[in-house]
């Protein structure tokens, strides 16, 4: 019999909406009561890791994460279900994705609606994710996220929508599997990379989005000693208005790592264009190209490559790897 791991954080999944009608966590996770359907099948063990609105999580709590999934890795656990918040839970997967092993599975899902809503999807989602975690076939896949009956790979998968119960997507590429009532059916395989376990977080890692007529001052504000990094959603296929060169070009002197992706949904960023502050140019000046993830996920792996203490061309590497 399997032994699943349950990570409970907090999030809508584990909310009520109050007597005022607004949504907030409850003293008493809703999922520590869930009916288990999988008795005589798996083993649960439940942690209450956390109870926080996904706002209130940042790498400090992935860290923390990271950390129990490993120590899981060589417990017998068989594989792990992380509860988490939508609003950051693409960050929070990816961010385990790049830092624990590749062969051990690990699920991270949530809710779009509390659990005392009409047609609440946290209790589904909850049991679709044991069962996925719980598949011989989850492992080597890289970290899933498990929601509304889709598997979806950590590294693309994002949030599309504010509120509708379908809102995580992979733009281009789509899931790469479905939860049946008694079946999980992979349809592809993800390209994957070495992780990098890490001991610690850095700070004052950056993520800014360009747009038309953008101002350098953002820029400006960052040329100081305590930043570690920088990334932009650049315009199109990776350009950026010319008058913020002479800001970017002092941030490289100053050896901060930039990394660029574009700020469209779907696409990668890539070296086209040669004019006066085009892909080839800034590729030119010393800026990496970070093919095929969203601004958010690049910020992500920043931090993990600058955590894991990555030697220059080892960073940009990590970052310009496209199927890392």
């Amino acid at each position: 019999m399997k032994t699943i791991l349950i990570l409970h954080t907090g999030g809508t999944i584990a909310m009520s909406q109050n007597e005022d009608g607004g949504v907030a966590p409850n003293s008493a996770n809703p999922l520590d009561t869930f009916k288990n359907p999988f008795i005589g099948k798996l083993n649960l063990i439940t942690e209450d890791v956390f109870n926080l609105p996904s706002p209130h999580i940042g790498p400090a709590e992935m860290l923390i994460l990271e950390k129990r999934i490993l120590q899981a890795a060589s417990e017998n656990i068989d594989g792990v279900v992380v509860t988490h918040g939508t609003d950051t839970l693409e960050e929070t997967a990816y961010f385990l994705d790049l830092t624990v092993p590749n062969d051990f599975p690990v699920v991270v899902t949530g809710a779009m609606r509390s659990a005392n809503e009409i047609g609440s999807d946290g209790l589904h989602n909850f049991q679709t994710a044991i069962q996925t975690a719980a598949s011989d076939e989850a492992k080597n896949k890289g970290v899933l996220v498990v929601m509304n009956d889709e598997i979806h790979t950590a590294r693309y998968v994002t949030k599309t929508h504010t509120t509708n119960v379908a809102t995580f997507r992979t733009p281009t590429f789509g899931p790469i599997g479905l939860v049946t009532k008694n079946r999980v059916l992979f349809y592809e395989q993800l390209l994957l990379n070495d992780y990098h376990p890490i001991e610690h977080v850095v700070n004052h890692v950056y993520l800014i989005k360009a747009y038309a007529g953008m101002d350098p001052e953002i820029l400006e504000f960052m040329d100081n000693e305590e930043t570690n990094g920088i990334v932009i959603e650049a315009l199109g296929a990776g350009n950026l208005p010319p008058r913020v060169l002479p800001a970017i070009k002092k941030l490289l002197a100053r050896k901060i790592p930039i990394v660029l992706v574009s700020r469209c949904f779907n696409g990668i960023a890539q070296e086209v264009y040669s004019y006066n502050g085009g892909g080839i140019q800034l590729s030119n000046l010393g800026i990496t190209f970070c093919h095929g993830l969203n601004g958010q996920k690049a910020r992500i792996k920043l931090l993990v490559g600058l955590s894991a203490n990555l030697s220059t061309t080892e960073l940009t590497d990590f970052l310009s790897d496209a199927v890392s």
